[in-house]
């Protein structure tokens, strides 16, 4: 006969005799990650190892705080590790749309801009001074006078040509014109139609070659012009040498370990000298009584540096960035654009880096599910991985969605260990669905959910108690709050030898007990505070539970907790609702008549169930087939229910009650209703584990205890769930007094004959079940239903 489970089965206690101490704050916090030796082998070599495509994909159950365990571990391991360079981003003079990438030692880049500001700085006084000086002054007016010399001076060696020939030559607002004198004075037209044919063909013929002798100057006169305007550039660049050459020297020697460098300032000094232009213009604007800076500083912030990644001074290893919004901008840098005067400009100071640049050289830290909801992004983070190189593309340039003109940066190499972590789920997906993955996430980290239990990984779990207590700056435990924490770990387990590693779960709990403590003003979290904040937890979420046990209490929802029926069975099924976890008793019934052999699954018929659910239904069905009446044929028809079931019904718990309704309505044996059973059953008779079992036998606890305990109430589990129990300290107080009683079984033998209070029955000699046996009253009530059939006319076939 089976009995119920004693005490100590359905709750193992803390053991903590491997650790000495009376509160946390004696304990050393753990330093590391707990029972993680596969992960953390793994971190070890992923981070490691150099090769390409080897960075890591860190997979657990949420809740398991991953990421804050990957972060330190890459924190430590990064500090060993040599500060990454500096990038900075510089104008191309030849192509502005193509701005070009400088590496630099660390803190170097920094260094590099303030030098250039104070050179754009000297710069903006040195030109326009330079230009505005006297020398500078005298040199070109001489140059500009030298030209004017010399045009006037053939225009009037031209007059006077003309005055010794008889042609004027005057100049008028639209040119010059040439006219013919006599006698010192412009001949009007009534005096040339006076002269004779000859004179007029000399004349016309006069004024033709001084016509010609004026072309001849104004064509002289733009290259003259031309000549003096070379002077004036050659001029111009010499007084921008003199004034530019020495700080660009200065500024040289400071980085002349740096060719990268010291090229580019080869082609500032260029582009200077190239572009004097601007400075004589602000000094002309100077002198015309404008002190407007804008367009001189727009015309000197081309030389400037944009510091895309610096270290600072003080920086020691390579860095570790989590990027918490990965979108393509913030993975792989954008162009930003500003407005002026209604118009979108940028130009290479507006490149701004990204995740990648910030994390190059180090280790960059992602959400894989935020990777993948932002649009884009993971194809973007696949580019960059396979070509080594990070080039900033806006979403519009990925697509080809805008054709508007922008800057293309030079790509800079790629150098960075870029660690994804997320659900095992999303990875599983992820690599079913994306070849690529193993490409470039090619070592995986499996955090483990559990630990096991012992007394020295209970002392460990001590100290991760005491760092998780440090770490959130809560109150120490004192040493029954740790053996209380550690039994609410193996609860949140569902395994009485396990202790969960969702440490998030853990630090709440802590967290709250804190509170309670602080309240209370005690100086050490107890055990009380950690009963009570486990409790108060779950009161917040119990509103639907304890709706679900008002119906059943109000005879809304029909569950029987005394008595016996026929076909009748308390059912356990178990519901979780936002991290709530609770379990209900459900009404199953059977009902049995003579047939084809078919056992109906209403759930499934509906479309209710699921195929689990349909898979234990034909696995009972498949059990009573192949244990009674073995002769004749199978003739039932049998119809199994969740009664008032509204929603969907998928698993295979219930399918060791199923069955034990199906043959109480076959044997016409009532079932005890102040007991509930669950397990799966196999074809073979044998119930197996399921999951959920302590909310389940809570569940039944809390229906019964609001009715009433009677003393024979229990719950029937299958005996390979024992070692899950961790029940509540209500649950196993009925339980000692008597109240309440939880039995283990292991077929459905043995939960049949606890049920029914007779016995199930065996088999004799000559294989038959005893008469009385509840097997004996089945496999009767069959044969009966096979005589039926049997009697049953055959079908008549009508001609056709």
């Amino acid at each position: 006969m089976t009995t119920a489970l004693p005490v100590d089965k359905l709750l193992r206690k803390a053991d903590l005799s491997a650790a000495a101490f009376e509160s946390t704050a004696e304990l050393v916090p753990l330093d590391g990650l707990l029972g993680q030796r596969r992960a953390a082998d793994a971190l070890q070599f992923g981070t490691r190892i150099g090769a390409p495509g080897f960075n890591l994909f860190v997979i657990g159950s949420a809740g398991a705080s991953i990421d804050r365990a990957v972060k330190n571990l890459l924190m430590e391991k990064a500090a060993a590790q040599p500060v990454p360079s500096d990038w900075v981003y510089v104008n191309d003079f030849a192509d502005p749309r193509t701005p070009n990438a400088i590496e630099l030692p660390p803190g170097r880049g920094a260094e590099l801009r303030r030098a250039m500001k104070d050179l754009i700085d000297d710069l903006g006084v040195a030109l326009p001074a330079a230009f505005e000086s006297q020398d500078y002054q005298a040199r070109r007016g001489a140059i500009d006078e030298k030209f004017q010399r010399r045009q006037e001076e053939a225009l009037a060696a031209l007059r006077q040509d003309g005055l010794e020939h008889g042609v004027a030559v005057a100049r008028t607002p639209f040119g010059f014109a040439l006219a013919p004198m006599k006698d010192g004075s412009v001949m009007k037209p009534e005096q040339i139609n006076a002269l004779a044919e000859a004179e007029r063909a000399e004349l016309q013929e006069r004024m033709a070659e001084f016509e010609k002798k004026l072309e001849t100057l104004l064509q002289t006169i733009p290259r003259w012009d031309k000549e003096r305007r070379d002077q004036v550039r050659a001029l111009d660049r010499e007084t921008a040498r003199y004034a530019v050459g020495h700080a660009i020297d200065e500024l040289k020697a400071r980085f002349s370990d740096l060719p990268r460098v010291l090229e580019h300032l080869d082609a500032v000094h260029a582009d200077l000298l190239a572009n004097v232009g601007v400075f004589i213009a602000q000094a002309a604007r100077r002198e015309a009584g404008d002190e407007s800076e804008a367009p001189f500083t727009g015309a000197l912030e081309r030389y400037a540096i944009n510091v895309l990644v610096t270290q600072p001074p003080d920086a020691k290893g390579a860095p570790v960035v989590e990027e918490l919004h990965p979108t393509v901008g913030n993975l792989l840098g954008r162009v930003e654009h500003e407005s002026q005067q209604g118009v979108l400009i940028t130009n290479f100071r507006h490149i701004k880096a990204g995740a990648l640049h910030r994390a190059n050289g180090g280790y960059l830290i992602l959400d894989a599910l935020a990777v993948l909801s932002e649009f884009y992004s993971w194809v973007a983070l696949k580019r960059v991985l396979k070509s080594g190189r990070i080039r900033i593309e806006s979403l519009g340039d990925l697509l080809s969605l805008t054709s508007t003109v922008s800057l293309e940066p030079e790509p800079i190499p790629l150098d960075v260990k870029v660690v994804l972590y997320g659900d095992r789920i999303l990875y599983y997906l992820l690599a079913l669905y994306d070849p690529e993955l193993e490409q470039h996430f090619k070592v995986v980290a499996d955090f483990e959910d559990e630990l096991s239990r012992s007394a020295e990984g209970e002392a460990m779990f001590a100290r991760l108690i005491a760092a998780i207590a440090q770490g959130a700056k809560l109150k120490p435990l004192d040493r029954a709050a740790v053996a209380r924490t550690i039994e609410e770990a193996a609860r949140l387990a569902e395994d009485a030898a396990k202790l969960t590693l969702r440490t998030d779960a853990i630090r709440d709990l802590l967290t709250e007990a804190d509170y309670l403590a602080r309240e209370a003003q005690r100086a050490q979290i107890t055990a009380a505070d950690i009963d009570r904040a486990a409790r108060e937890r779950v009161r917040r979420a119990a509103r639907l539970s304890e709706v679900v046990r008002e119906s059943i209490t109000r005879d809304i929802a029909l569950i029987d907790t005394s008595g016996s029926r026929a076909g009748q069975i308390n059912g356990l099924s178990v519901f979780e609702l936002g991290g709530f976890l609770f379990g209900r008793p459900t009404r199953i019934t059977a009902r049995v008549r003579p047939g084809a052999g078919r056992v109906v699954d209403i759930e499934r018929e509906v479309k209710l169930g699921g195929p689990i659910h349909s898979k234990g239904v034909l696995i009972l069905s498949g059990f009573v087939s192949g244990r009674y009446a073995l002769d004749v044929p199978m003739s039932l028809a049998a119809s199994i229910v969740f009664e008032q079931s509204y929603g969907g019904v998928e698993g295979d718990s219930a399918s060791c009650a199923e069955l034990a309704a199906l043959l109480s309505a076959l044997a016409e044996v009532p079932l005890r209703q102040d007991l509930a059973l669950t397990g799966s059953v196999n074809q073979l008779g044998q119930v197996q584990a399921i999951g959920g079992v302590n909310a389940k036998i809570e569940g039944f606890f809390d229906v019964c205890n609001a009715r009433g305990l009677t003393g024979t109430q229990g719950v029937l589990v299958p005996a390979a769930n024992v070692q899950h129990l961790m029940l509540r300290a209500d649950v196993i107080d009925a339980c000692a007094a008597g109240r309440f009683a939880v039995y283990a079984i292991n077929d459905i033998d043995e939960a049949i004959a606890l049920l029914t209070g007779l016995a199930a029955g065996s088999r004799d000699a000559e294989g038959r079940f005893p008469p009385d046996s509840i097997n004996g009253r089945v496999e009767a009530q069959l044969r009966a239903f096979a005589r039926v059939q049997q009697a049953k006319p055959e079908p008549r076939q009508e001609p056709v």
